[in-house]
């Protein structure tokens, strides 16, 4: 026993030193062969030439930050093998784009993770397919995560890689792409809040939000109250992550001449809510939810099952899917209406 708590003492003191030996020379080869390419194209005339060269200190970071979040991930058993990897990548893109899209990100996978593991035992009675911790793998991943990494690499390739504070009249684009990156996570953890934090805090039994009658938890398409408040602060926790790394990785004199940056807190929120009720919406038409003989929801008709709601047309990963792509393109014009 005790030479078992000293071997796992041993690898965790082992991890970091092994991930910073991988990392280093990996992001130092990434920043050699930018360097080799800026020099080579230099007279070539692009909107992005000024970020064309990518300090070393960015390709370190976008490096080790998703190196370490994806071990963690893992270790934790939030992430199967395939889904760190997969984590791995979208973590590169969106940390070589901003720290602020990193933020986001990590703000989504380290809350929504806790929230998985809230009141787990609880979970397990009215949920058929639980795991612990999670274990997302690389579709759940690419469900969630694949929409901002998408935004991510056209903000690279129109943008480059730099942190820019929101405005919309003298930064339309970036502001543009920055809050549908906010808006995509947002949406994604608002409604992992609402289901799995939301889901055994309510007293009762939830109502579909297309019929409002009374529903067995765990029903696709059911929501509560307190459902619709927690994924609104999930939102509002991406948006916060957001708000302070443009504090602290934005020059001062930048952030003077720009609008107000507080309003993206509020903009999280309302990507969180409104994404929580999109999935909801989605769950209850076109995902299939009945209830077996043990009383238990499942999401295919078979033999005992009573039917509740909804068809067999899409399953959980593809509304995860289409509800952060529907926040990601409406968010930024939300935002640009209410923004100060």
């Amino acid at each position: 026993m005790i030479s078992t708590k000293n071997e796992n003492q041993r690898s965790g003191v082992l991890l970091p030193v092994f991930l910073t030996a991988c990392a280093i020379p990996i992001s130092m080869l990434f920043w050699t062969i930018n360097v080799i390419y800026s020099t080579l194209y230099s007279d070539t005339e692009n909107h992005f030439e000024e970020h064309l060269v990518i300090s070393p200190w960015r390709w370190l970071a976008a490096v080790v930050i998703p190196m370490f979040m994806s071990f963690w991930g893992f270790r934790k058993k939030s992430l199967d093998i395939s889904g760190a990897i997969l984590g791995m990548f979208m973590g590169f893109i969106l940390t070589l784009t901003s720290y602020a899209h990193v933020a986001c990100l990590f703000a989504f996978f380290v809350t929504s993770s806790k929230a998985t593991k809230f009141r787990s035992a609880q979970k397990k009675k009215f949920e058929l397919d639980y795991k612990e911790g999670g274990q997302r793998n690389w579709i759940q991943v690419l469900c969630n995560g694949g929409m901002a990494t998408q935004l991510a690499i056209l903000y690279l390739v129109d943008i480059g890689c730099t942190e820019l504070p929101i405005d919309f009249n003298q930064n339309y684009r970036g502001s543009w792409l920055s809050v549908g990156i906010l808006g995509a996570f947002a949406c994604c953890n608002g409604d992992t809040w609402a289901s799995e934090i939301g889901s055994v805090l309510s007293s009762g039994n939830p109502i579909l939000i297309t019929t409002r009658k009374r529903v067995p938890r765990g029903t696709n398409g059911g929501v509560s109250w307190v459902g619709l408040l927690v994924s609104a602060l999930g939102g509002i926790t991406v948006g916060l992550f957001y708000y302070l790394t443009i504090l602290y990785t934005v020059d001062t004199a930048m952030i003077q001449l720009a609008a107000p940056q507080w309003p993206v807190i509020i903009v999280g929120g309302i990507g969180g809510l409104f994404g929580s009720i999109l999935d909801s919406i989605l769950g209850a038409t076109l995902q299939y939810s009945g209830m077996d003989e043990n009383g238990i929801v499942v999401e295919h008709p078979g033999k005992g099952v009573k039917y509740i709601c909804g068809r067999q047309i899409l399953d959980n990963h593809s509304v995860n899917l289409l509800s952060s792509i529907g926040i990601g393109f409406t968010l930024p014009k939300i935002a640009n209406l209410i923004w100060p």
